[in-house]
């Protein structure tokens, strides 16, 4: 199955909600002011955002289609052409290919978004691109987050350095380092706690593990990475604010979008925030995290084939 295939499978939902929507709202040959207005209403209740919906609505508004085409198609070729050039240069193609030094990931997300899986697929793709990839096991405020990491490194055969539950997650960020170091790994995925409800103590977290990893590279972490939950609608908004205000994120990660009829959150996160995306989770299988392509994904959410 091509990336398009799996992105088209992945988005079935929204494209279905979008193309329904249409379809009730596009009723005759010319697009008026109350249609305008419902199409921006509905795109805005698809989670595409208030900004996004209402730059659309006037490149809508703006374009004189042709009456004896089918209109719901040219609405669609026009959202799909404004999502490319949106989210053209957020690309991150580059994001698993083989480094010559030694690269530093720190991944954050709240509990429940999927982060340890993600991190698993993550390492598979790094692992397949000719990487020596070794997990780091620093979210030791849950024992599962630990036990689920290290079942993942076994799966997918790489290596993991640990500790118990309760443990100073720098000092696990240390121990993986210098395992780095001595044995020149390529990657070290780094996961880390999600208590975004306890803010204080989870700023403090990041600045040590953050010191801890500029004692190893000044320049690291070289890739802070947040993991998104699409089933979470507007509420990936703070998410991505509130991680964003405790250390820069350089990517994102969204997963379960085959889940969601919302798909219209990537817009959304896309225009507000300008941050890289990584890949997209779009099942469940091991093979489920897709690169991000700005194409596929703008032709998948529109239905396009």
């Amino acid at each position: 199955m091509g990336i398009f295939e799996k992105f088209k499978k992945g988005f079935q939902k929204s494209a279905t909600n979008l193309a329904s929507g249409f379809k009730n709202i596009i009723l005759k040959k010319e697009i008026d002011d109350i249609a305008l207005d419902k199409i921006e209403d509905f795109l805005i209740s698809s989670d595409v955002g208030v900004e996004a919906a209402n730059e659309i609505r006037e490149i809508i508004s703006q374009k004189k289609i042709d009456p004896n085409k089918n209109i719901i198609d040219e609405v669609n070729l026009l959202l799909k052409e404004y999502i490319v050039k949106l989210m053209n240069s957020l690309e991150r193609k580059d994001f698993f290919h083989s480094y010559e030094k030694l690269r530093i990931i720190l991944v954050s997300g709240v509990n429940g978004v999927g982060k340890t899986t993600s991190i698993g697929k993550m390492g598979k793709i790094l692992k397949e691109n000719k990487n020596k990839v070794l997990f780091s096991a620093c979210d030791t405020f849950r024992a599962a987050a630990i036990d689920q990491l290290e079942q993942w490194a076994n799966k997918i055969g790489v290596e993991i350095v640990k500790s118990n539950p309760g443990s100073d997650p720098a000092s696990v960020a240390f121990k993986s380092l210098d395992e780095a170091k001595r044995n020149n790994y390529d990657q070290v995925i780094i996961d880390t706690a999600g208590r975004l409800q306890n803010k204080k103590n989870l700023m403090e977290e990041y600045k040590k593990i953050a010191k801890v990893i500029k004692k190893f590279d000044n320049d690291a972490p070289h890739e802070v990475l947040l993991v998104l939950d699409a089933t979470s609608g507007q509420n990936v908004i703070n998410q991505v604010e509130e991680f964003n205000k405790i250390i820069p994120i350089t990517g994102l990660i969204m997963t379960k979008l085959d889940g969601t009829a919302k798909g219209g959150i990537l817009v959304a996160i896309a225009k507000k925030f300008k941050i890289p995306i990584v890949a997209l989770g779009l099942g469940e299988k091991l093979e489920d995290l897709e690169i991000f392509e700005a194409e596929s994904f703008a032709k998948a959410f529109v239905g396009i084939n």
